[in-house]
């Protein structure tokens, strides 16, 4: 088995493929490579390992007959044209549960640096402009107590709002399906989007980013927030509408907003930049050693599992299984 992976992992995952496959080619440089790039590296192999920074389209994908695998270094897998692989028998495969913690910590965490505006403590402090205890000085928005939005309940959305259990807060949630834990551990409720957006203190998207997701959060969604709101991303920029979120937080009507991720990734808005009420991190949500080193273990074993003709622990498209 010869596999092409498009940027170095933690190397137990490479060493897996290493035991594994006569050839395991990975692409050299600390970059996202080009599509070129990535066409020329995965000719002749049997397997690609890519990241969600890779766009795997039908050109990448048809670019090389004899690929027969496709893994993906990532919960998401909307950077895949999963229908034409679907379509050539070419199963796709990611890695969902093992960031489940490591995402929903960094919501948390961007939550409370909003909310008590660490980052600009921070700089505030480094600059030396600290000189002394003030009434006044840095005045945040406190946690506890208040109401908890979180938009989509999948397993990210519900390890989230479970973490939030010891702040006394009440907890609504926006979700296709009843999630049964949440209602049990939490009493959260099941509320209308607009409910959602009206009632929070706090707002957290965990959707995956598809055709009907796209833009979910626009200008009228973030016009029903409360003024003293705050709205936390660590799923797909493109979910909310980021121009009209610049509107939003340039015009300061709502508290803040924490973002792990970016519509037009990895470019920034250059206006998010200028802005202080928003603290803006390099989409790290899955970065801790335990995440990041388990998702290169899983990746290469479903990779290895594929090519071996059967069907990988985390498959997108199981039915190319389900008709050979």
């Amino acid at each position: 088995m010869k596999v092409f992976v498009t940027r170095k992992i933690p190397e137990p995952g490479l060493e897996l493929l290493r035991r594994e496959c006569s050839v395991v080619e990975v692409f050299p440089h600390d970059r996202i490579p080009s599509k070129e790039e990535i066409i020329e590296g995965l000719g002749g192999k049997d397997g690609l390992l890519c990241l969600l920074t890779d766009k795997i389209d039908e050109e990448v994908i048809t670019s090389n007959p004899k690929l027969r695998m496709i893994s993906s270094y990532a919960a998401g897998y909307d950077n895949i044209d999963v229908e034409t692989a679907t379509k050539l028998g070419i199963p796709v495969s990611n890695t969902p549960d093992v960031l489940t913690d490591a995402t929903a910590e960094m919501a948390w965490a961007l939550l409370f640096a909003v909310a008590r505006r660490i980052v600009e403590g921070d700089a505030f402090t480094r600059e030396g402009r600290f000189k002394g205890w003030s009434p006044l000085l840095m005045l945040g928005k406190q946690v506890s107590g208040k109401t908890l939005g979180v938009v989509g309940a999948g397993r990210i959305g519900t390890a989230f709002a479970l973490k939030g259990r010891g702040f006394n807060m009440k907890t609504l949630y926006f979700n296709r399906s009843r999630n049964r834990l949440l209602e049990e551990e939490l009493g959260a409720e099941k509320v209308s989007l607009e409910e959602l957006m009206r009632e929070s203190d706090f707002v957290s998207i965990h959707l995956p980013l598809t055709s009907e997701t796209y833009h979910f959060i626009g200008y009228r969604e973030l016009s029903l927030m409360k003024k003293d709101a705050i709205l936390i991303n660590t799923a797909r920029g493109a979910i909310i509408d980021e121009n009209a979120l610049v509107e939003v937080l340039t015009e300061k009507r709502i508290f803040g907003a924490g973002l792990d991720v970016y519509e037009h990734e990895p470019m920034v808005d250059e206006r998010l930049k200028k802005l202080s009420n928003v603290v803006l991190q390099p989409h790290t949500g899955s970065a801790t050693l335990e995440a990041r080193t388990e998702m290169a273990i899983i990746a290469a074993e479903n990779l290895i599992t594929g090519l071996k003709g059967r069907k990988p622990r985390y498959c997108v498209n199981p039915e190319v299984f389900d008709r050979s």
